[in-house]
Formats: C-alpha cells, structure tokens, sequence
C-alpha cells in the first residue's frame, strides 16, 4: 500500500510503497515486467551482470566510532567520511522522484535485542526479496516503527567517478556504523542486502556480549536440546540440520545472547543449481508461491533448469521460513548442548567424527578449513584448502578472535560439547577415495544427539590431535579411522603431515604479539 512515510534524504518521491502483502508484490513485478510466474508458482528474476556478491566493492567508512573495533583489511576496506558523504548524495538523488519500495522488519527474532531494519529500493523484486528474508512486522510493530539502521539500495546507479575515489569499480556497498546507514549502487544481486545487514548484525551485537554466527541451527523435538552446524559452502549445513525428528529454528544466520539462540532471518536462500527433490525435498517443497528465484534457466512453459548454470553456478531461492513444514515457530530455542564444525575434506585425511574440548573448538572456529576439490584445468590434480575464519570471514566486521572469545565464553558457561565431522572423502583424496555417504554422516549426528557417542572408548590421533571414537553403534571401526581406509598407510601419513602443516600455516596469523588466543597446542602438529 501508498504511505506517507519520510525516507531521511529522500525529498520527493513519486510515490512509496510500504511493507506490500505478497499478492501486492506480485502485481507490482508483473506491471512492471521484473519478474517471471514458473510453472512452480514461485518468481524468477535476472540480476543482470552481477550474479553473485561483489567482495572488492565493499567498504566501511573509517570514522572515530569503529576506528578501534573495525577489522580493516581486505574484506572490511576503509573509505572516507567525504566520499561517502558524496556518494549518499548522488544515491537519494538517483531514488529521488522516483516510485521507491520500503521493507520496515526486523534482523533477530529476539525481541529484545533484534535490530530494527529499514530497506528502501526501487525495484518491487528487491522488496520482495527483503520480505522473504527478513522478519516481518506485524500491523502494531509498523504504527511507531523507527529503524535502527537504513539501507538504500540505489542498484540503478553506477559511480562513474569510482577511480577519482580510489575504489575498485562502479559498483559499492557502503556502510557508515555510526551514521547506520549503508548505501548500494551498480549490482542488482539481491544477497547483498541480506549480507550486509548480516555484516552489520556482526558489528554491533558481540559489542553487547551477543554472539552473531553463520551457521544453521535445529532443535530435538523430544528433549528440546538445540544444535548449531557450522560448515562452507558444499559441507552439508543445510543438508544436515534440515532433519526430519529436529525442528528447524534456522539455515544461514543466528544469534547466541544471554537466553539462548534465535535466527537472525525470517527466511531461507538456498543454492539450487543441480536441486532434486529426492535428495532435497523441502527446499524443493518450499519453491512455490511467495518464492522467489534467480538467475535460473527456463525451459517450455516456464519449467525451472535446475541443472543450467547457463548464467552461473550461483542460481538461488529466496522464501519465507514458513515454506518448511517442520520448522520452530518462534525462531528460537535453548543455549546449544551441541555444536558441529562441517568440513568437506577432500584429503581424505580427517575421520568422519571427532570429539573436540572447548580450546580445540576455539582452534578448529578460527580456522574454518574445508577442502574444494581438485578443478578441471589440466594439470590440477591435488584438493585445494580453504580456511575461512569463524566460518564467514567475509562476513566478521571486526578481528575473528572477537567472535572466539564470545564462542569460548558461552561453551564453557553453557557446558556445550563440540564435535568436528568430516562430510568429505575416504579411503583417499578426492579421485582415489570415496564421498562418506549421507547415511553414515547422518547416523554420527544422531549418536551425538542420542548420546551414543558419550563413552571413554577413543583413541588419539597425534597429528591430528583429535580425539577419534573406536565404537557408535553397528558402525565399522575401521570407517571411523580413516588410516584404516586407505589402501596405503604409508601415502595416507604423508597426506595427513602436508594438512596438518596447512593448518599450522594458516593459524600463525593468529600468534603475533603473544596473543591469549593462542590455540595452537590444540591443533595439528606439522
């Protein structure tokens, strides 16, 4: 519906919509020819060029109020107060007399510590997208509403001057803390809107002793013990904490305050390049009306291609949480009794389960390792490792150690147990060995949950340093030690000494200057 709201900087609008009901949204993007009906009822919309999140064209401004908490460097680059000033300008300027869409709701389902968000695009996909994503107020929540912070995703406008400014192209996301505002401009791609307020979330929060994670999070029905899974890309997180004896609380993006866990989201975006709905039935499921796709191929009467990465291997869907049947209502449970690091290894050095203390926990957050398999390219044959701090490093606004520290002090206070699961390869690398099977991944998170698990029948791994089980349940001993499964132990130790020296490698940065989060001696051992 028409509102007569101010937009601060905003003048003359043509007009604005606010907070439109789904069936208003799919007017507007049908009149304006934005989106596609698929034969699943859902939408489907082209970002243009930009088809996954610009990294390089993302900046904080560098003012008196982050200066200290702010983790410069590569992902969180400094910009200046003038040229941001400059660009906010020609960004209201650009939305200016224009017809502008405004998403007011909410990031966090906690009531007392959610941030009050205010989105204003000129695209009715982008505000669908943000009603789809973010927590919807109800019509009491919007008579008094005052946002905490405000986007302006201008994506029509392109800064042209972007070489006189010192940045990396036309396209930026900008983020001033103090003023709480970001401003977007050159890229179409709806995730940077959900990010940066996950970015934003990631700043403010653990300044208040609340704990922003990326991870997903579920809750047993029976004994209503929560779990979080940690995990990168292609490690199972979705997968995993999507489980049909667990309520869903949330897949992506979360909150650990003095109550316990909630999701910082009201809806889920989910890949679906190659989706099938044997394997992934509700997320398939949820792919209907209110669903909004991009970037998919179509075929004969608007059949979704879920197998096309015609325009890129990052198709997604965006949809309200309330698409999965099996799902926590309030989007919130208890303080964890389990967290789970995921971590696809295609060295097929690390066992299928590992039971960690709260400082191999605190050692394995910061490192964040999983392994991408080895590319097409001729002559690339060996995995690739990848270390990502707290699991998101693109995402953590201030030093990872931060969010370790906040990690540690909850585990310990909360008496959480932390379990490391390799979803990746064994009996050999990638090539040689095989893909531990769902089943078996699946059984090990219900012997965690079941208890099966809590014995004292565990032999270590001195590389490694990881505590390996020797029982659960019927399963073989010997898939449970990865040594066993290797046709050449001899190969398999050499393996395992060139990882463990990856992970000695990459945790040196965190070692400068006597540092307390010295976690080292609870790593490998090159």
């Amino acid at each position: 519906m028409k509102t007569m709201i101010q937009i601060a900087g905003i003048k003359s609008p043509k007009e604005i919509f606010r907070n439109l009901s789904y069936d208003e949204i799919f007017e507007h993007e049908q009149r304006r020819s934005e989106t596609t009906v698929t034969s699943q009822g859902a939408m489907t919309v082209d970002t243009g060029e930009f088809t996954g999140r610009s990294p390089k064209d993302k900046y904080i401004v560098r003012e008196p109020s982050c200066e200290k908490n702010v983790d410069w460097g590569k992902v969180n680059q400094p910009v200046s107060e003038e040229i941001f000033n400059e660009l906010f300008e020609k960004v209201v300027g650009h939305l200016d007399g224009k017809s502008l869409y405004v998403f007011d709701g909410f990031a966090g389902a906690r009531k007392t510590t959610q941030l009050k968000l205010r989105v204003v695009s000129e695209r009715a996909w982008q505000h669908h997208f943000c009603t789809n994503m973010f927590i919807r107020p109800t019509t009491q929540d919007l008579e008094s509403f005052a946002p905490d912070f405000t986007i302006y995703n201008a994506s029509g406008f392109s800064n042209a001057d972007f070489k006189k400014h010192g940045l990396n192209s036309e396209v930026f996301v900008m983020f001033h803390l103090a003023k709480r505002i970001a401003i977007i401009g050159g890229t179409e791609y709806g995730g940077e809107m959900k990010k940066g307020i996950f970015s934003v979330m990631n700043y403010y929060k653990p300044l208040q002793g609340i704990l922003t994670m990326h991870c997903s999070a579920n809750v047993g029905k029976e004994r209503g013990d929560s779990a979080l899974f940690f995990g990168l890309s292609g490690t199972g997180k979705t997968t995993l904490s999507t489980d049909p004896k667990r309520p869903l609380i949330g897949d992506d993006e979360h909150g650990w305050d003095d109550e316990g866990i909630w999701n910082l989201e009201g809806g889920c975006y989910a890949k679906v390049i190659n989706l099938n709905p044997d394997d992934e039935p509700d997320i398939y499921g949820a792919i209907k009306r209110d669903a909004l796709l991009e970037n998919v191929v179509l075929l004969d009467q608007n059949r979704v291609d879920y197998s096309s990465a015609k325009k890129t291997e990052n198709t997604r869907v965006s949809y309200p949480i309330f698409h999965i049947k099996n799902r926590v209502e309030s989007l919130m449970g208890p303080h964890p009794e389990n967290i789970i690091f995921l971590t696809c290894d295609a060295f097929g050095v690390l066992p299928p389960v590992a039971r960690l203390t709260a400082e191999q926990a605190m050692y394995h957050f910061l490192s964040g390792y999983t392994a991408k398999v080895a590319g097409t390219e001729r002559g690339v044959t060996e995995p690739s490792a990848t270390f990502s701090a707290c699991f998101g490093a693109a995402f953590m606004v201030l030093h990872p150690t931060r969010y370790a520290s906040l990690l540690g002090e909850k585990m310990k206070k909360h008496n959480v147990k932390a379990w490391l699961i390799n979803t990746g390869w064994s009996g050999g690398p990638h090539g040689v060995g095989s893909r531990m099977k769902i089943k078996l991944t699946r059984s090990i998170i219900d012997g965690i949950f079941n208890g099966n698990l809590d014995h004292g029948d565990y032999v270590h791994d001195d590389v490694m340093n990881l505590a390996i089980p020797n029982r659960l349940g019927d399963v073989d001993k010997k898939v449970l030690h990865p040594w066993e499964t290797w046709s050449d132990r001899a190969a398999y130790d050499a393996q395992r000494k060139k990882l463990a020296g990856m992970f000695v490698e990459n945790f040196k940065k965190y070692l400068s200057g006597g540092s307390e989060f010295d976690f080292s001696a609870h790593g490998p051992k090159a």
